[in-house]
């Protein structure tokens, strides 16, 4: 799956089949669903949960707590927009 179309997808109501927790929790981020997609990464003990992770509290405005985890999955704070962010994460996990 290629950005474009995990991209397209969020213009439909039902999640897209087969992708990993890493995915739907940024699918549903952009959604609007922030706790469902938080709920998910804090089940994963993983560096690759905790830049999701602090994304979501970066995006929540908890800029200590989103510090916090982007120490821990070996990130800087980003000074990029928060739509930049997520299509980087996104990207990230559509390539693995």
């Amino acid at each position: 799956m290629t950005l474009s179309e995990f991209k397209s997808s969020l213009e439909l109501n039902t999640e897209p089949n087969k992708v990993e927790p890493y995915l739907l929790a940024m699918w549903k981020d952009a959604k609007g669903k922030w706790s469902e997609a938080h709920h998910i990464v804090q089940e994963i003990d993983h560096p690759d949960a905790a830049w999701i992770h602090a994304y979501l509290h970066r995006k929540e405005g908890d800029e200590f707590n989103a510090t916090f985890w982007y120490n821990l999955a070996g990130k800087k704070f980003p000074t990029k927009s928060l739509q930049e962010e997520w299509e980087e994460i996104s990207s990230y996990f559509l390539s693995c």
